[in-house]
């Protein structure tokens, strides 16, 4: 697989307006890695997608690394044919009369060979679909479906990758199965990739960049680490609120069943993992799986209690407060983030407030990947 040029960034400015509804945007997306548009239905994900297709008119402009797609101010309008992207959608919309091997052609073919910068062979491997050449897609399960479109669209040898939902329509067992092959496709493929959900645990293990929305509106931006532990934002006010921890896995034990991560120096003990030592790895750490205490307990069952300093505390209504928490020692903050939802009886108990230094007492680390 051949590296495909490089890309100086995603520069989007888009405006329009209906009677109910109005869109109005600057994204700035970094050329390579994935950026996730996340956000409830109805807050103008696919909308921004599909102007970045050119399938949508929106007032504004749009490059693409050195590519200038749209721009009204010079009457500039690059029609979707013209426009080097694939695109996948909700459904696979594969050809029903045609197989696997055949729909592949046809995204193949749409692109110069002189200009192809992935070949079949680096498709099939990358999406694990070689033992579904010759089957027709009544035949594939939804996940292979999926991948056979991933597939088809990456055979055009795209400069941006669009994928409205992908994971959608998929029960939990295919969406499952589908993760792993666009993770791998982040790593290897070389193209940048946008990609909208509404999904927080697709969000949290798949942004290289996150951009929240919220009613037309973008509401923040950055890593998934910074903002899935903002207090200011939506999404640490959800019951499923967790924090994202970049980690490297530093030992296995399968005779426990667990391998123990390192977080900047902190040992974090998680479910055995597949990835080898070396690797880094994402983990969701839920607010309501980590309680506070002011000195660290001796004879607790609780495997991670790791030292970390109040940040700041929100306050959630009569009987909850969420915390935000650096990791690390007053002399020594390790920059990863957690959350943690007490009583407000725990945390008047505690005498909880900025800068004071307690222990994170964390019962369940989930493993993304």
């Amino acid at each position: 697989m051949s590296e495909p040029r490089a890309e100086a960034g995603i520069q989007a400015d888009l405006a329009l307006a209906y009677p109910d509804f109005s869109l109005d945007v600057m994204l700035r997306l970094p050329g390579r890695g994935v950026s996730v548009l996340l956000g409830p239905s109805g807050c103008g994900k696919t909308t921004v997608l599909r102007a970045l297709a050119g399938l949508s008119r929106a007032q504004g402009r749009v490059v693409i690394g050195d590519q200038c797609w749209q721009d009204d101010a010079q009457r500039t309008w690059v029609p979707v044919h013209r426009r080097p992207i694939g695109v996948v959608f909700q459904e696979a919309s594969l050809f029903a009369h045609l197989s696997v091997r055949a729909n592949l052609d046809y995204g193949l073919k749409r692109t110069p060979a002189a200009e192809r910068h992935i070949t079949l062979d680096d498709a099939v491997a990358l999406l694990g679909i070689g033992h579904l050449m010759d089957r027709r897609p009544e035949r594939l399960s939804g996940g292979e479906r999926q991948r056979v479109a991933i597939a088809r669209a990456l055979l055009t040898s795209p400069r941006l990758l669009l994928m409205d939902e992908p994971l959608s329509a998929l029960d939990t067992a295919r969406k499952a199965e589908v993760l792993p092959f666009l993770e791998k496709l982040n790593a290897q493929a070389g193209v940048p990739v946008v990609y909208v959900t509404h999904a927080l645990d697709e969000a949290a293990r798949l942004a290289d960049h996150l951009v929240l929305m919220e009613a037309g509106r973008v509401r923040a931006t950055g890593t998934p680490a910074a903002l899935f532990s903002r207090l200011d934002l939506p999404l640490t006010q959800l019951d499923e609120a967790a924090a994202v921890v970049e980690a490297t896995v530093a030992a296995h034990e399968p005779a426990y069943g667990q391998s123990r991560l390192d977080v900047n120096g902190l040992a974090l003990w998680a479910g055995l993992s597949q990835a080898p030592v070396g690797q880094r790895v994402r983990v969701r750490v839920l607010a309501r799986d980590v309680s506070v205490a002011l000195s660290r307990a001796a004879d607790s069952s609780i495997v991670n209690i790791l030292p970390a300093a109040v940040v700041s505390l929100r306050d959630d209504g009569p009987d909850t407060v969420t915390l935000q928490l650096m990791l690390g020692t007053p002399d020594k903050h390790q920059g990863a983030l957690l959350l943690a939802r007490l009583t407000r009886r725990s945390c008047e108990h505690l005498k909880l407030a900025p800068g004071q230094a307690v222990f994170a007492q964390v019962k369940g680390v989930a493993l993304m990947g």
